[in-house]
């Protein structure tokens, strides 16, 4: 069965479709066509028009010869979408994503991630959408369109969550004005990371054994004091890595 015009509406295909056949028996040739496995009453001819519907299965015969009939055509199936690998997906490493479906004749695919912009733009017109170093920023919902002259089938969006270690701490120091003793003071120590960071901080001392001053992203000093002036960084870290800020130095001033 060959697909020979079609009209595309939004619940339903408007197709023709045309018989072909490798024998020639003698005489006049009869088709006998069928719909979802049921015999088409009134069209004997090699052309079938009329609508097809997502799930609908058509082929044909020649008459007197309906056991061997044609392979079937139909729409796309529903899609499935599969990710390898299928464990962690860690930023830098390398990850596909494959779309398959069942159709006849066979499907054409199409990647498409989701962004809120109605004119979205096609990732790849393969049926594997590849990323060969997988970043941050790919992070987000994907989704495939299976489609043939017969029809279009979109399953639901995969969510990909890429995890990375900790990006280079930021540190920020409020009030950012002149420290004075005996005022309220803190530093705060930020990362981009996935899975969050957790974080540490430190004071230089030149002590081998550096003992952490806090456990928080914030560290704070309620009523800070000339002693408390110095040098102080912070760690970000999750299970794929550690990142270190570089010093920054603290100068309290005396009332």
């Amino acid at each position: 069965v060959q697909v020979t015009r079609i009209t595309v509406h939004q619940s339903d295909t408007e197709a023709e479709l045309k018989c072909h056949s490798s024998c020639s028996p003698a005489g006049r040739l009869s088709y006998v066509w069928f719909k979802n496995r049921q015999k088409v009453t009134g069209v004997e001819t090699s052309s079938f028009k009329g609508r097809v519907y997502p799930g609908d299965i058509i082929s044909c015969a020649l008459k007197g010869h309906e056991n061997y009939g044609s392979p079937p055509v139909y729409a796309p199936k529903l899609p499935s979408v599969s990710v390898s690998p299928s464990a962690e997906i860690v930023e830098g490493s390398s990850v596909t994503l494959t779309c398959s479906s069942d159709a006849n004749p066979a499907a054409k695919y199409t990647w498409y991630k989701e962004n809120g912009d109605p004119d979205l733009h096609p990732l790849s017109k393969e049926p594997q959408l590849v990323f060969s170093s997988i970043q941050s920023s790919d992070s987000g919902e994907y989704y495939c369109t299976a489609e043939n002259e017969l029809g279009r089938r979109t399953p639901e969006y995969i969510s990909i969550n890429v995890t990375y270690a900790p990006k280079l701490p930021s540190v920020s120091v409020s009030p950012s004005a002149e420290i004075v003793e005996g005022s309220s003071v803190t530093l705060t120590c930020s990362s981009d990371a996935n899975p969050a960071a957790n974080y540490t901080w430190y004071k230089k001392n030149g002590g081998p054994d550096l003992q952490p001053l806090s456990k928080e992203p914030q560290l704070v000093f309620s009523s800070i004091q000339s002693s408390d002036s110095g040098e102080y960084y912070c760690t970000a870290e999750n299970e794929l890595g550690r990142r270190t800020t570089d010093y920054i130095y603290i100068n309290v001033t005396c009332e």
